[in-house]
């Protein structure tokens, strides 16, 4: 559990860090009504970039975010 946490909040600081700069998000990208940072994920890398630029080690976690669509393969610049 120590280990999940931990993982997630690095993932968070990153997401936080390497978003500065980027275009605003158009409103079809998250949808807030699933966001649930208190659901588990898998623990198996397989990046995916979400339509907000950031790379989510998995779909599980772009979907736990509440992104609404993504790419394989971590986003370009990462």
């Amino acid at each position: 559990m120590k280990r999940l946490l931990f993982f997630f909040f690095t993932l968070c600081c990153l997401a936080a860090t390497c978003g500065k700069g980027r275009k605003t998000i158009s409103g079809d990208c998250i949808d807030e009504s699933k966001i649930n940072p208190d659901m588990a994920c898998i623990e198996i890398y397989q990046p995916v970039c979400g339509c907000d630029g950031k790379t989510y080690s998995n779909e599980c976690y772009a979907q736990i975010s509440g992104i609404t669509r993504w790419e394989d393969g971590p986003c370009e610049g990462n």
